[in-house]
């Protein structure tokens, strides 16, 4: 009689411990060597491995707020110096934020955000433009 074994699955579930016997290992021993196998003995145990997931960082818009002082070709050139737009797209966002009272300059995550809030409001206060930057989370 030829002994009949469960199909394998495709693909292992990772979201559980994995279990793996080591020869000369007991489960649930202890450090202190109490309970070591003697002569001629073989054991076996049990030793258990968790698989950690990364969580992804929580991601931040910064936006930018109209002001009745700060000129646009000031604005254009802030979107183009901190946040990488080209020419058209600093446009865009700059009149939105004119036309609207608040634009997003873009997402990121937390620390990335807060540096660019930071660098704007250095730039604009150096500047001597009351422009205001801020950020919120998306």
């Amino acid at each position: 009689m030829i002994p009949q074994f469960s199909p394998v699955p495709a693909e292992p579930d990772r979201s559980r411990p994995i279990a793996v016997a080591i020869p000369g290992v007991r489960a649930g021993e202890d450090e202190g060597g109490a309970g070591r196998p003697g002569q001629g003995e073989s054991e076996i145990g049990i030793a258990t491995k968790t698989k950690t997931r990364t969580k992804k960082p929580s991601q931040f818009r910064v936006l930018m707020l109209n002001d009745d002082y700060t000129p646009m070709e000031f604005v254009v050139v802030v979107l183009k110096r901190f946040f990488h737009m080209d020419l058209e797209q600093a446009t865009r966002v700059m009149l939105h934020v004119h036309q609207k009272g608040v634009g997003v300059c873009g997402i990121f995550p937390y620390e990335i955000a807060e540096t660019k809030v930071n660098q704007v409001m250095d730039f604009a206060r150096k500047n001597q433009h009351p422009l205001q930057c801020t950020l919120e989370k998306a």
